[in-house]
């Protein structure tokens, strides 16, 4: 760590960071490391040659902008939680707390990422009613109530699911299905650690988790989430999972979200894994 770039989301966790970014700076001054820092809407403007390595002080969606300056380098990624949710972080095992401390080690984890065309996900990416809850929660309601906010929000768009139909493309297999949620995983991790979508979902396994959920009565599709966090998955008339390394969503417009920030696609949506392709300062993983 002989250069570093600081990325400050000002807007990040109740705009607690802040008080990150001096504590980081602080940090950097008392190494004797060269910085910079940076807002985030500022990052296109800095020539990432000059550093490597990219502290990031935000959440999920300031770490999902910072990731294609990353992809296949040399460049590493420190991470300082302070957004909404912090689901990468919490799968890394990095708090407020020991964020420095992980930093100052430097202990490596290469992880994968999914791809989009030109855009890239370290954690999940979400349509129907996944998209809804992400997309559509008020940001006065998580700045009010951080990540119960979605919580709340997830009740509320139960209780009017729509379905919509897909096609899906696994190599040759072709598969058509009416939905009310897809979900794409690379990292499963919900609510901090204490759920995920699949125990076998892991950061540099090379893979993907895919989730479909078909039914629209509120407490048939809650039983069947509730199976999918408890580890009880399986397909069925209501339900499919399974893993794969490339996927095509047949589509004209659709609205989703990649890694908790809000898109909308057009044309055909396909996914591919990048495996190990981020190198991020962490504990490492499970």
């Amino acid at each position: 760590m002989k250069n570093v770039l600081v990325v400050d989301n000002a807007n990040a966790g109740r705009k607690k960071s802040v008080m990150y970014k001096k504590r980081v700076i602080r940090f950097l001054f008392e190494k004797g490391v060269k910085f910079k820092s940076i807002e985030l809407e500022n990052l296109h403007l800095i020539n990432m040659e000059d550093f490597d390595t990219i502290i990031a002080i935000g959440g999920d969606g300031t770490i999902n902008k910072i990731v294609p300056y990353l992809i296949n380098s040399d460049r590493v990624l420190g991470i300082i939680p302070c957004g909404t949710a912090n689901l990468l972080a919490a799968k890394l095992g990095i708090s407020g707390k020991n964020a420095l401390k992980i930093i100052e080690k430097a202990n490596i984890t290469q992880i994968d990422t999914l791809k989009f065309l030109d855009k890239y996900s370290i954690l999940r990416t979400g349509f129907g009613y996944d998209a809804d809850i992400i997309c559509k929660t008020p940001q006065s309601l998580k700045n009010k109530f951080g990540y119960f906010a979605y919580f709340l929000a997830g009740i509320l768009f139960s209780l009017r699911l729509k379905q919509k139909k897909y096609y899906l493309a696994l190599g040759d297999k072709k598969i058509s299905v009416v939905a009310t949620c897809i979900i794409v995983a690379n990292a499963g991790n919900m609510y901090k650690n204490m759920f995920s979508i699949s125990k076998n979902c892991k950061l540099n396994d090379g893979i993907m988790d895919v989730f479909v959920l078909k039914v629209k009565n509120p407490i048939l599709f809650f039983i069947e989430f509730l199976q999918i966090i408890f580890n009880r998955k399986s397909s069925n008339s209501k339900a499919m999972y399974f893993q794969t390394s490339n996927l095509i969503i047949k589509n004209d417009i659709i609205t989703g979200h990649i890694d908790g920030e809000k898109i909308k696609f057009k044309g055909d949506i396909e996914i591919n894994i990048v495996p190990k392709s981020v190198k991020v300062l962490s504990k490492g993983l499970p």
